[in-house]
C-alpha cells in the first residue's frame, strides 16, 4: 500500500510527465519532406519558421536542339507543361510548351517563311518577351466576347498555317451564331427535319430591322383583335 500510494503521488506524476514532455519535444534537426516542385526546406530551431534552402540551377525540361512548339492559348489558372512534361514525339523529339493569353500575344506571319510569335508573360512580378515560332496551337481561350476580339491574332495563325486543335477554320466560324444555325439549315435541308430537327429561328441584320418587323405584327395583332371584337359585338 505504500507503495502504491509513493508510486501514485502528485510529485512522482508531475516528474513523469515533465519527463514525457521533454521526450515529445526533443526531436532531430533536418530537412523536412517537400514538394518535388519546390525548395528543400529546413526547421530553424529557434524561430520555429521555415526556411528555404539553397536553390540549384535546374535543367529545362526538354532539348533545345530536338524539340517541337507547342503554344497553348490560356489563362495562368492552369498549368499546361506539366501535362505534357517528359512526352516523347516522332521518336525522342521532346514538347516545349509556351503558354500566354490573347492579349499578351503579338505575332507577323509571312507567305514564305510562317509566324514569329512574341508572348510578353509576367513572371514573379517581372515582365518576360519570348520569340518563337509555333509548330502547334492549343486554344483555351474565347476569341471573343463583349470587350475583346481577338481574331485578327486567329488570322494571323491562319495565314501561318499553324495547325491547331480545333482547326483555325472551325473557331473562327464559331464566332458567329447565324453563320454556324446556317450550317445546320444546310445540313437538314439535305437530311430532312425528321432525321434533323432544329429550333425555328429568325436572323435579322440589326436590331432597328428587328424592331420594325416587330411593330408590324404587334399594329397587325392589334387590328385582328380589334375585328374579332366588333365581330363578337355584333353577334351579340
Amino acid at each position: 500500500m505504500n507503495f502504491l500510494r509513493r508510486r501514485f503521488s502528485s510529485g512522482d506524476l508531475q516528474g513523469e510527465l515533465r519527463e514525457e514532455n521533454s521526450s515529445i519535444l526533443t526531436f532531430k534537426k533536418g530537412p523536412s519532406p517537400s514538394a518535388p516542385s519546390s525548395p528543400s526546406k529546413t526547421l530553424n530551431a529557434t524561430q520555429g519558421i521555415p526556411r528555404a534552402g539553397p536553390v540549384q540551377n535546374s535543367k529545362p525540361a526538354y532539348n533545345k536542339d530536338r524539340c517541337k512548339i507547342l503554344l497553348v492559348v490560356d489563362d495562368q489558372h492552369t498549368d499546361w507543361s506539366k501535362y505534357f512534361r517528359g512526352r516523347k514525339i516522332f521518336g525522342d523529339w521532346d514538347i516545349r510548351v509556351e503558354q500566354a493569353e490573347f492579349k499578351e500575344i503579338n505575332l507577323a506571319s509571312y507567305s514564305d517563311t510562317g509566324t514569329m510569335v512574341d508572348i510578353q508573360v509576367t513572371r514573379s512580378g517581372t515582365k518576360v518577351v519570348r520569340s518563337f515560332k509555333p509548330d502547334f496551337l492549343l486554344i483555351r481561350q474565347y476569341v471573343r466576347d463583349a470587350s475583346e476580339d481577338w481574331r485578327s491574332i486567329l488570322i494571323g495563325f491562319q495565314y501561318g498555317d499553324i495547325p491547331s486543335i480545333n482547326s483555325l477554320h472551325s473557331i473562327y466560324n464559331f464566332q458567329d451564331r447565324p453563320w454556324v444555325l446556317a450550317q445546320l439549315v444546310k445540313l437538314q435541308k439535305k437530311l430532312g427535319k425528321e432525321k434533323f430537327p432544329l429550333i425555328e429561328q429568325a436572323y435579322y441584320p440589326n436590331h432597328r430591322e428587328m424592331v420594325s418587323i416587330f411593330i408590324k405584327i404587334r399594329r397587325g395583332m392589334t387590328h385582328n383583335i380589334y375585328i374579332l371584337y366588333q365581330l363578337d359585338y355584333s353577334l351579340r
